[in-house]
């Protein structure tokens, strides 16, 4: 990825994209000031740095993470290359000021939720990792210890995943130095917990569909079930049994929970010893779901 990207400027996807950019950049500001700063919740990141200084220098928590961005995004251009989009610099320069001018505005403390940390924990998570989501749905990131993370995979040859888990669980454990108290670093992990799985929310969405193999002799009358009253597609698979090197078909197909009962019920009915594995679906795209041109669109 280029460092200023190739876009049409003030197309659809232009302003759709930099909507997300500032309502995700806001809604992690909100997240910031109102659930997670005030009770020195540190859930890694830039931020979780900055909130450690902000407590004992008694820094702005938006200027400090700009005061990091801004060099980790040269340093990481001239270490791993022109990877951070001008969209991340826009984000991470749009949070800053949104973190600063809303403590300005609301104070410090402007929910007083410091007899319900939990709560600040579930709430801070829930709507910082809705404006993640939304920012990363925008093809930008916020920037910060991503960075770190990158450098650090690059010279130790680490995974990235583990590289940021590293990078993000030693931020988490500052916090335990710089406060001495052991409950801080346990409501950290909640919220990056939380921010994770909200995050994933926000790009995939919320699936109930079902991903079934099934193996069974009777295999012919299920697949007619299945394409004349359910109404769906899938695929038969031809494979080898383990035990006894016999030829199975295994029928492959994504329904509903509505239509993995009706399944179930017939299966039951016709052949109560056939083999079933239903597995959560996360994302389903294709013909009789949701389109990847809808998606990306």
């Amino acid at each position: 990825m280029s460092f200023l990207q190739n876009e049409k400027r003030f197309s659809k996807k232009w302003f759709k994209d930099y909507s997300f950019i500032t309502i995700g950049s806001f809604a992690v500001a909100m997240g910031y000031v109102f659930f997670i700063t005030p009770y020195r919740i540190v859930p890694g990141g830039i931020y979780g740095i900055s909130i450690v200084l902000h407590y004992l220098f008694g820094l702005p928590v938006g200027l400090m993470a700009l005061c990091f961005n801004i060099p980790l995004t040269i340093i990481g251009i001239k270490v791993l290359g022109p990877r951070f989009g001008i969209k991340t610099v826009i984000t991470f320069i749009l949070t800053a000021i949104f973190v600063d001018s809303l403590t300005y505005f609301f104070g410090r403390d402007p929910l007083q939720l410091s007899r319900d940390i939990l709560l600040s924990c579930v709430f801070g998570g829930l709507i910082i990792g809705f404006g993640v989501g939304l920012i990363l749905k925008a093809k930008a990131t916020s920037g910060g210890s991503d960075v770190i993370s990158m450098i650090l995979s690059k010279f130790t040859k680490l995974p990235l995943g583990q590289s940021i888990m590293i990078v993000d669980s030693c931020i988490v454990l500052s916090s335990l130095i710089a406060f001495g108290d052991w409950r801080i670093p346990l409501y950290s992990w909640i919220t990056i917990f939380i921010i994770s799985k909200v995050v994933d929310i926000v790009l995939q969405g919320i699936s109930y569909d079902k991903t079934l193999f099934i193996i069974s002799d009777k295999y012919e009358e299920i697949r007619e079930k299945i394409l004349n009253d359910i109404h769906r597609g899938g695929t038969i698979i031809k494979g080898t049994g383990m035990y006894n090197g016999a030829e199975k078909q295994i029928i492959f197909t994504v329904v509903n929970r509505r239509e993995l009962a009706m399944i179930e019920e017939y299966l039951n009915k016709i052949d109560p010893n056939a083999f079933l594995t239903v597995i959560n679906a996360n994302e389903i795209l294709g013909q009789g779901f949701k389109s990847l041109n809808d998606k990306l669109e």
